[in-house]
């Protein structure tokens, strides 16, 4: 068992820290690991499907506390929990789950309705989701009432056309599963074409190419370079297919 964090709240403030705490605060002896800290801010879409690529290996009953909640406190969306699969979700249901839900084979959803003594109108998940996520660690059920699946996210596309992340090293991910373009197929991104190739070394120096990265999804780098430093390559640029 371990609880895992997926938030866009970056690696250097005090955020991911304040969560870890409260993790390690209510489930002690369950190790702790930020799967992801600089998700696209604010970015509901671009990280669902991030989010859906980071969690198809997770094992049986870990717990992922996934946080992009640019309507914190107010009624836009239901804090939930997510069983999908076996492993569960716990954070906003405004759409960051939905990816995650449609690829299960076998998904619940419940409300959260458990409130904690104190409740930041600004930070639920260090008050509201942490707690939540550290019990269903420790084996306790659900504090919830089941719900049908939220509504956000449900008209999304199976796979995006778009750049979801850029790496430490300016390599462009995209919302396409690598397994579901044709073997031959370019990308078109900001005026340039991006021929397949299967790793760094099979383009030269400079070049523009596409692979399909450790997580499955079609990549947009460069032979070192950064992809990112072509201009209009950046999260929410839009990806064409081409033959």
């Amino acid at each position: 068992m371990i609880l895992q964090l997926f938030t866009d709240f970056g690696a250097d403030g005090p955020y991911v820290g304040q969560m870890t705490a409260v993790l390690l605060r209510h489930a002690p002896n369950i190790p702790v690991v930020s799967m992801l800290a600089d998700a696209p801010t604010g970015n509901v879409r671009a990280s669902a499907y991030l989010l859906a690529a980071l969690a198809q290996d997770l094992p049986r009953d870990h717990v992922v506390v996934a946080v992009v909640d640019p309507g914190v406190g107010s009624d836009e969306r239901l804090p939930c929990i997510l069983n999908a699969d076996d492993r569960w979700f716990v954070g906003p249901g405004n759409g960051l789950c939905a990816i995650v839900a449609r690829r299960a084979r076998h998904c619940r959803w419940w409300r959260i309705t458990w409130q904690p003594p104190r409740l930041s109108a600004t930070f639920h998940g260090r008050d509201l989701f942490a707690p939540v996520a550290a019990m269903l660690a420790r084996g306790e059920a659900p504090l919830g009432v089941p719900i049908p699946p939220p509504t956000p996210g449900h008209d999304w596309p199976d796979d995006l056309s778009e750049v979801i992340y850029v790496d430490h090293f300016g390599n462009a991910m995209t919302g396409l599963r690598a397994g579901s373009l044709p073997s031959c197929a370019s990308l078109g991104v900001a005026g340039c074409r991006a021929d397949r190739i299967r790793t760094f070394a099979d383009m030269a120096p400079g070049q523009l190419a596409w692979l399909e990265n450790s997580l499955g999804l079609a990549e947009l780098v460069v032979n070192r370079g950064r992809a990112s430093a072509i201009r209009g390559i950046g999260v929410g640029a839009y990806v064409t297919i081409e033959r």
